[in-house]
């Protein structure tokens, strides 16, 4: 009795204890509301989380889209004042308008000799400066060279010419800037005899070289001179001494236009009314002879007008009809230059007066008979802007040398001042994203270029080289890394041994905190030479090693059972590493006798011979360093999609006799496909973000092909090189930010396809 009335005690007690863990209806109540409350706080907190990630790829992108939007902006011709052209000559003819790069003070050049400064904006006169022309002499000519230099000569009757420069001082006297224009006289004041029979020039060119000049020009009975002066300073007395070199060229020509000399003093093009444009060789003067006569205007139009754009390797023709064009000299397989038309630009509606090349770009202004001004450049083949600035012909157009504000004289010898807008006329769809022929090639090509040490060099903005680089440096990447990390991830979930496991996944996923910039510098100064010395073992070891890994796993299958048994279930993958080490060794010892017995003692050496470039730091070394910083992402991913596939889906499968391996790719790879799948997007992505390893293990080459050996350049890569060198605001500072919103809508698209396709394979093998 006493044992049952101290159990009935103890089972009391007990239910008191048990009572006080389980909650009456009252506290269960208040526990759901609390737990009502913290789902909806949680909710909220996910949500604001989520909409903060949109939020803030929203702002990217709109920060990004704010950089780039500029670039496609055309350019703008505001009118701000017209008056009289200024001068005590201003009935004369304008041949040329000029400013200095604060857009306050302006030259005129006219028909009579003189040079009249005067204020831009008001046509206030400043100053006025006569030309040594020979009194009963009169002026039959007129021309430039390059505008920088701002060479100009005069053609004189009696078979002279008049070669000066004209610049503008600036001092800043009291802090206050001042501008005092000047002409100065490089080869003397006096006239310069070109013509020893004494006849007039129809059309003369000068073109500075060196320290001297070279002056061309064709005589009114048709005769072609070509004189160069060399300029030599006496070590004694500083004294300049200009010696001349004077040659008449052979041929005769009958209704010049324009005579134009190329900056290296190689070329002379003669244009004639007709549109004929003829090229002489003048790079040996005393053997110079016309090379080509080329028809650069179709039959029936007239040219008109024609320049030199800047570096003087193309020129812009322009007809009686309105039509644009650039043409440039390129080489044939001989080395010998022939004209070749290169692309056309809008046609304007009347006849084209006068050309005026910008000073340190290659875009251009036009002026026509309708007393329009358009704006052009040519790399990108933009006609930018047209405005209607006269109702008179344009006989001259000037610009500022930063391209800020320009100058326009009619045929009634009215100025015109406007401002203008054109800060990025190298962008347009086509020099982004097509094939361009660029200066001095032959052929259409895909270029990355986009700096040099001179204005004359023409930037090359393709955007094509740079994503197929993005896109080679991934797929090289994910060819390595991902048939390692999937399969390495699904025997790691599924066949290897817990302990093992807990060891291996842990240590994989170390790999990923490893700084990109070590294997970048492991890849470029060890990997990449380590390569090139033994190229035979790399293709060997791709061989080899899968044949090795089936040859012991054919051996391990054909052991006696008593020795197999020994090998706990899950460990065999420790049996592989001693392999793994004997074989690489193996091939890497091998290397140089294959290379004795099958490639004359050079793979490197034979590639090259069979056509295949070799660069040391090429695209599989980056995809070999690049995969070793994507597995761990791929593998970690992937093995927790794997070992999460539902236990009894696996334990069904063998329990109806399937084999491991069968359950494996017929149950568990379908089943995991969706985190697999995501894996591998996520692992790509961070391939095409990479930027470290590819600008340390690779040569940096924006070219254009899937060639294993050969190098490559990314999007990232680019961005991280070269913006800190480029100008804030500029074109290239605006393509690089591009370059970043191309890669972002890149990764995004990815993103995007690669969750659809994931969505769509867990519906699909959901009712698994």
């Amino acid at each position: 009795m006493a044992e049952l009335g101290n159990n009935s005690t103890m089972a009391a007690e007990t239910g008191d204890v048990a009572g006080s863990f389980m909650p009456n209806a009252a506290r269960r109540k208040k526990l759901r509301k609390i737990r009502a409350i913290n789902d909806v706080f949680a909710g909220i907190l996910v949500g604001i989380g989520g909409v903060g990630v949109i939020i803030a790829l929203a702002l990217i992108f709109v920060y990004l889209f704010s950089e780039v939007a500029p670039l496609f902006r055309s350019a703008q011709i505001d009118e701000i004042n017209t008056y009289a052209a200024p001068g005590k000559t201003s009935a004369q003819r304008t041949y040329w308008l000029t400013l200095e790069r604060y857009d306050e003070i302006a030259g005129r050049f006219t028909d009579d000799g003189r040079v009249t400064y005067f204020n831009a904006v008001n046509g206030q006169f400043i100053k006025q400066v006569d030309l040594a022309v020979p009194e009963g002499v009169e002026i039959t000519s007129f021309a430039i060279g390059e505008p920088k230099p701002q060479m100009f000569v005069y053609g004189l009757s009696n078979g002279s010419v008049i070669v000066g420069k004209h610049d503008y001082d600036i001092t800043y006297p009291d802090g206050n800037r001042e501008i005092d224009p000047k002409v100065s006289y490089p080869l003397g004041e006096k006239p310069l005899v070109l013509d020893d029979q004494g006849i007039g020039l129809a059309a003369v060119a000068v073109q500075k070289a060196g320290d001297g000049a070279g002056v061309a020009a064709i005589t009114r009975d048709g005769r072609i001179l070509l004189t160069v002066y060399e300029a030599q300073t006496s070590f004694m007395s500083g004294e300049v001494e200009i010696t001349p070199k004077s040659y008449e060229l052979p041929g005769l020509v009958a209704d010049p236009l324009r005579l134009l000399i190329s900056s290296n003093m190689n070329n002379l093009m003669i244009a004639q009314k007709n549109g004929e444009l003829s090229y002489y060789d003048i790079s040996q003067p005393d053997q110079a002879g016309l090379v080509e006569t080329e028809r650069v205007v179709p039959e029936g139009a007239e040219l008109t007008a024609i320049e030199y754009l800047l570096g003087t390797v193309s020129m812009i023709v322009g007809d009686s009809d309105g039509r644009l064009a650039q043409w440039m000299l390129v080489r044939d397989d001989q080395n010998i230059y022939h004209i070749e038309h290169v692309r056309d630009f809008d046609q304007q509606s009347a006849r084209i007066t006068f050309i005026q090349p910008e000073y340190t770009r290659k875009g251009f202004l036009v002026g026509d008979a309708a007393g329009n001004v358009s704006v052009h450049f040519a790399t990108s083949a933009r006609s930018l802007a047209l405005e209607n600035l006269s109702d008179e012909p344009i006989t001259a157009l000037g610009i500022s040398p930063v391209n800020t504000r320009l100058l326009v004289a009619d045929k009634d010898n009215q100025v015109t001042v406007a401002s203008l807008w054109n800060e990025h006329p190298q962008v347009s769809f086509s020099a982004l994203w097509g094939e361009v022929q660029y200066e001095g090639r032959g052929t259409e090509e895909y270029i990355w270029q986009a700096s040099s040490g001179t204005d004359e060099f023409e930037p090359k903005f393709s955007l094509i080289p740079l994503t197929v680089g993005t896109l080679k440096a991934a797929l090289f990447a994910m060819l390595f890394a991902m048939p390692i990390a999937v399969l390495g991830a699904v025997y790691s979930a599924y066949f290897m041994t817990p302990k093992m496991r807990s060891t291996v996944k842990p240590t994989i996923e170390v790999m990923e905190a490893l700084p990109t910039v070590v294997l970048g510098f492991l890849a470029g100064l060890w990997l990449a030479p380590f390569m090139e010395l033994h190229l035979p073992a790399v293709f060997s070891i791709v061989l080899l090693m899968p044949l090795s890994f089936i040859l012991c796993a054919y051996g391990w299958q054909h052991l006696p059972a008593a020795i197999r048994i020994r090998i706990p279930d899950g460990w065999e993958a420790a049996l592989l590493i001693p392999v793994v080490f004997l074989v690489g060794g193996f091939c890497v010892f091998l290397s140089p006798f294959i290379e004795l017995w099958f490639f004359n003692g050079s793979m490197r050496q034979w590639l090259t011979d069979v056509g295949i470039n070799y660069d040391q730091r090429n695209a599989m070394v980056v995809g070999i360093a690049m995969g070793f910083a994507v597995i761990p992402t791929i593998f970690s991913i992937a093995e927790d999609a794997v070992f999460n596939v539902p236990k009894h889906l696996t334990q069904g499968s063998l329990a109806l006799g399937a084999t491991s391996w069968q359950t494996v790719t017929r149950v568990v790879l379908l089943t995991a496909s969706p985190g697999i799948f995501s894996a591998i997007m996520i692992g790509f992505g961070r391939a095409v973000g990479e930027t470290m390893i590819v600008i340390m293990a690779t040569g940096n080459s924006p070219v254009v092909n899937f060639n294993i050996f050969e190098g490559m350049r990314t999007l990232s890569a680019n961005i991280a090189v070269e913006l800190p060198e480029t100008e804030v605001g500029a074109t290239h500072f605006r393509i690089l930010f591009l370059a970043a919103l191309v890669l972002f809508a890149m990764t995004f698209v990815l993103n995007t396809i690669a969750e659809v396709v994931r969505q769509r394979l867990r519906e699909r093998y959901s009712s698994l």
